[in-house]
This record gives structure tokens, C-alpha cells and sequence, in this order.
């Protein structure tokens, strides 16, 4: 079988003739190699913006057919200039719009999934010696109307190719060198990474790490294809995303998003139904949730908060308004001028401690938290914007990142490795999908061992969460031999000066975590820590949860069925995770695998 190699190159990779020329010299230099080469490419530089810009100047809302006419175009001037200088190295070359490529797409104008890919004239083409030039971000839709992909669909169509040709590996060439372990405008002492996991570049890129677009990234993962980001201005070898010997840091690297906004609905009656009817709003509104927290209630009264990009505020702030209409005494408000830092690393299971690290961080620097969510691999905590680089800075440089350093490489990137329960439930389920772009749920699993832990009320100031978790980690050395085992971390808005912190830790270690737990909340003078030793988490795990806005609705429409309450809420780029009283816990997963035809 031959070799296939999928080479993307960015907007600025094909800015003028002489980075086109270069981009067409190492295609070139691929299938003097002996690979058979397809070069995605974007539309060169602002082109896109340009359009945008022209569409603007008429005194019309664009309908977004038209606009996906327009847009569209941009590739097709890329990959016919590209062709022509391909030819000009002496190489044969065709150049193929999505609709030629065989690229077939659901209705949805600007944000459209890729159904399938037909393979049969890409490898005609491929075997008759040419390389072929794609479109990206472009693809047709049943009805024959040419539609876009949206943010990052270049990247997406490349590694689309890459999955349905069974290509070696799909190159991205952008104007940065790889993967660092933060953006280097905002620390110079970043350093490059050699590998990063699947799992780890899909939280990094949806937190705000800007090399690539999360879509891309959960499409590469679930299809096992092997992704190097690289210079197109550069020989460096660049970072290779993929499963095989990638090392398990506590941290891998640091993510930040600018432009957050919070929006929180506070007085919510704490009874079933009540989170499915607000992501009933949110879905048919197509708002992606990032950050999604709710504490434990207070005399029936719970509060829910998220984030949103600042863009989708106004649509936001409707759907939540819609929501509280139907709920009396419900009211919403809003905190904008925010941002979220993340830190990442699949070694955070097996280093307890990590996020008392962050917190003392942000604490040192009198940065305080409004926020925080967690997962497996990931501690995310909502600050002012306006101190995001310094903290980013200060977190950075308390992690070590600058000298970051990576294991044993572990193979080449189509090295064989045996996959882990969890992704090959993932491959399972990816072989029955009817859309390539379909969402993966790939497994609902339920703990029933876990207890959880409120500490409230508790002063918001910063230097709190870092008191809390140092004491219930064993202290700042993250010893884990003295501390407990702490599951989700979750902290929503305060009111009058007041916080509130829930977290879970294993049934076992309940008391245990709940002394350590009392010397700061008694520090603090008027802290208590409640406990409830027996409490079930429940989570939903897969590939396309945030980006496919109606998985919260169906999570939260199979509990409410069920009449089973929701405790605490904990999100991730792969997960979500609901906490639920221990007697509810069997009831809760049985609804929530069949709503979501999980055996």
C-alpha cells in the first residue's frame, strides 16, 4: 500500500508567490520521497477578511447560503495558484474544490459537519503520479449547495483526508515552530514540545491555544491519525499529536482564554428538570458552554454558572432570561472583563496537589478566583482579564515549563501501539457512526464510592483555595502519602464578600479529607465543613461533547426523567460530570446510557 502523506499549510503559509512556491517545494520534496502527497490550503492571508469586509458593505444581512458562496472562494484562488507552481517545480498536480474532492456535508451555512469523504478520484489522481490540491474549509452539502466548515476548517479538512485515505500522517504547517508549552507573545521562556496526547492537545486547544482548532483535534483523536504541527518557514521538526509514547506530565502546558464572560442563574429551585430545561435554551440556540459549575444548594436554592466567548453573550443572556421566565424567583446575571487559565498534564491523576500549586500561584500574586472548574487532566480558574498574561506568567514559571523536557519519543508516528479500554470503546463506536463529524459517547460510567465536601462560607480573597487544598493534599510538597485524593474541584461566584468550594474525594478517605479540610475553614473564623460521606459521580465521556451544544440537554433530560436531582456539575472538553445522591446513583446511570444507547 503507498504511503500518504496530507500536508495543510495555513493562510499565511500561502500569503504571496514566494511562500507558495516554498509550500509547493516540500509537497514536492514528499513524493520525490516516494509518498503520495494531498496539500490542503487555506485561503492566502486576509483574504478571507476581505470578503467578509466586501459582504459588509451592503446595506443587507447577508444570508448565509451567499455568504458560504463567497467564502469559499478564497481556497478555490489558493489551491489554483498552488497547482500552477507545482507545475512550475516540475511536479504533476490537480486541483480539486470540496465538492470535487467528494466532500459531503449536513445544511448547516458557515458551521457545517462532514458527513463523509468519497475517497475514488482523490486515489485516482494520487495513483497516477499527481498531487492534489484541496479546498479547505469547504465542502456540498445533499442538496448541492457549497457550504463552510467554520473556525478551523482547514485543519479539519486535512486531517478529514488523512483519516478516510489512511495517511502516515497529517502535516499542519502554520507560522509557529509546534506546540509550546504556553503562547510565546505571551512568555518567551515557552518551550516546544516534542509529543503531546491526543486528550491533552484537545483541552489545550479548546482552552485558547491557538495552533489548532479543537474540531481537528477531536477529529485526528477519534480516528487515530497522527497530526505534526511545523514551521512552514523552518526545518524544525515541529510537535507530534498522538497516543503513542507520549509522556505523562503533571503539566503539560497552559491555556488561556481572553474574551470569557460569565453568566449566572441564581435562585434556581433544586429540584429535577431544572438544568435540562436551561440547556434546552442554550441548545436550540447553538451556544457552546465552557466552564459549566453548580454548587451544592442552600435551603433548596441552587445557582448555576457558565462561561460563554464574550460573542455569544447576548445570545446567551436570552436563552437564560427564556429559561428563568418559566422559573419563578430565578434571576441572571452577568460578569464580563474575564478570562480563563488552564493547566493541562495527563500525569495530574498521579500527582495530587496540582491545583493547590495554581491556587497558592495565582494567591502570591494577589490574583483572585472567581471560578474553578476540573477534570482528570485539566484545572481551569475564571480571573480579571486584565491580570491573565501576569498570572499565566507566575503559573508558568511555578510549573517549571520553561524547562520542559520530553521523555523517550516512543516510536515513529504510525507505530503501533495497543489501544486502552477507553479508546478502543471510542474506535467501536466510531465505526457505527453515520457522520464522520458525529459525536462519540463512548462510555457512562458511574462511581458510587465517592463523598462529598462543602466548605462555606468562606472569604473570597485570594490565598483561600491555596489554604484549602495545600492542607487536604498533605501540604505545598504534594506529598501524597499524607493527603487526600481529590476528584472534582468546584467553586462558583461569591455574593457579599462569601465563596463557597465543593469537592469529591473517595468514600474512604471522607473523614480523613474532612479534618484536614477543618484547619483553614477554622483559620478562616467562620468556615464549616459539611460533609456527605456517600454520593455517586456520574460522567458522560467522548469525543464532540462541548462542540455538539445538545449533549448537556440529553445528559440533564435523562436525570430529570428519572426524577434524579443534580448536586454539583463539573465540565471538561471530554467530560461531564454530575454528582448525584448515592441512593440515585444506579437509577441515574441506567437513564442516562439509554438516552444516549449505551449498552
Amino acid at each position: 500500500m503507498p504511503r500518504i502523506i496530507v500536508q495543510k499549510f495555513g493562510g499565511t503559509s500561502v500569503g504571496d508567490t514566494s511562500r507558495i512556491r516554498r509550500a509547493a517545494a516540500r509537497a514536492v520534496a514528499a513524493q520525490q520521497d516516494g509518498a503520495q502527497v494531498v496539500m490542503v490550503v487555506s485561503a492566502r492571508g486576509k483574504k478571507t477578511d476581505e470578503l467578509v469586509s466586501l459582504a459588509g458593505e451592503f446595506e443587507v444581512d447577508p444570508p448565509a447560503r451567499e455568504m458560504d458562496m463567497l467564502l469559499a472562494t478564497g481556497e478555490q484562488e489558493s489551491v489554483a495558484l498552488m497547482a500552477m507552481a507545482l507545475r512550475e517545480a516540475g511536479a504533476e498536480a490537480v486541483s480539486l474544490t470540496g465538492g470535487q474532492i467528494g466532500i459531503s456535508t449536513d445544511d448547516t451555512y458557515g458551521k457545517a459537519r462532514i458527513r463523509a469523504i468519497s475517497t475514488d478520484r482523490l486515489k485516482e489522481h494520487l495513483d497516477a503520479g499527481r498531487i492534489v490540491v484541496a479546498a479547505g474549509f469547504q465542502g456540498v452539502s445533499d442538496s448541492g449547495d457549497i457550504t463552510t466548515l467554520g473556525r478551523g476548517g482547514s485543519d479539519l479538512t486535512a486531517a478529514a483526508l488523512a483519516a478516510v485515505l489512511g495517511a502516515e500522517r497529517c502535516e499542519i504547517y502554520t507560522d509557529v515552530p509546534g506546540v509550546f508549552t504556553v503562547d510565546p507573545r505571551i512568555e518567551p521562556a515557552a518551550c516546544k514540545l516534542d509529543r503531546i496526547g491526543y486528550d491533552e492537545m484537545l483541552e489545550l486547544a479548546s482552552l485558547g491555544a491557538g495552533v489548532m482548532h479543537s474540531r481537528s483535534i477531536e477529529f485526528a483523536g477519534k480516528y487515530g491519525v497522527p497530526v505534526v504541527v511545523r514551521s512552514s518557514l523552518t526545518d524544525e521538526p515541529g510537535t507530534l499529536i498522538t497516543r503513542a509514547g507520549v509522556p505523562k506530565r503533571p503539566v503539560t502546558g497552559l491555556a488561556l482564554v481572553r474574551d470569557a464572560a460569565r453568566v449566572t442563574l441564581a435562585g434556581l429551585p433544586d429540584r429535577p428538570g431544572v438544568m435540562a430545561e436551561i440547556f434546552r435554551r442554550m441548545a436550540d440556540r447553538a451556544i457552546p458552554l465552557d466552564m459549566v459549575v453548580q454548587d451544592l444548594s442552600v435551603q433548596g436554592i441552587a445557582e448555576v454558572s457558565f462561561t460563554v466567548p464574550q460573542e455569544d453573550l447576548a445570545g446567551a443572556l436570552a436563552a437564560a432570561k427564556s429559561a428563568v421566565d418559566a422559573l419563578d424567583g430565578a434571576e441572571v446575571t452577568v460578569g464580563t472583563d474575564l478570562a480563563k487559565i488552564s493547566a493541562v498534564g495527563a500525569g495530574m491523576p498521579d500527582r495530587p496537589g496540582v491545583a493547590a500549586k495554581m491556587f497558592r500561584t495565582l494567591a502570591e500574586i494577589g490574583c483572585n478566583v472567581e471560578l474553578v472548574t476540573t477534570s482528570e487532566i485539566k484545572v481551569s480558574c475564571l480571573i480579571a482579564r486584565d491580570r491573565a498574561d501576569e498570572a499565566i506568567r507566575a503559573v508558568h514559571a511555578a510549573f517549571a515549563l520553561d524547562q520542559a523536557a520530553d521523555a523517550d519519543a516512543g516510536g515513529a508516528p504510525g507505530d503501533d501501539h495497543p489501544l486502552s479500554p477507553q479508546e478502543q470503546r471510542v474506535r467501536t463506536v466510531v465505526e457505527g457512526l453515520q457522520g464522520m463529524e458525529d459525536i462519540v459517547v463512548a462510555d457512562v460510567s458511574l462511581d458510587a464510592h465517592q463523598a462529598r465536601l462543602s466548605v462555606r462560607p468562606v472569604p473570597d480573597r485570594p490565598g483561600v483555595l491555596a489554604d484549602l487544598f495545600e492542607a487536604v493534599a498533605g501540604g505545598p510538597e504534594d506529598d501524597p502519602s499524607t493527603g487526600a485524593t481529590v476528584d472534582m474541584i468546584v467553586q462558583n461566584v461569591s455574593h457579599a464578600g462569601h465563596a463557597a468550594i465543593s469537592f469529591t474525594v473517595p468514600e474512604s478517605e471522607a473523614k480523613y479529607a474532612a479534618e484536614l479540610a477543618s484547619a483553614p475553614a477554622a483559620a478562616w473564623g467562620e468556615g464549616e465543613v459539611q460533609t456527605d460521606p456517600h454520593v455517586a459521580k456520574l460522567s458522560v465521556t467522548g469525543v464532540g461533547l462541548r462542540s455538539h451544544t445538545g449533549v448537556g440537554l440529553k445528559l440533564f433530560a435523562a436525570l430529570a426523567e428519572a426524577q434524579v436531582n443534580v448536586q454539583l456539575i463539573g465540565t471538561s472538553e471530554m467530560r461531564v460530570s454530575v454528582v448525584v445522591a448515592a441512593n440515585e446513583g444506579e437509577a441515574a446511570v441506567e437513564a442516562v446510557r439509554g438516552a444516549f444507547g449505551i449498552g
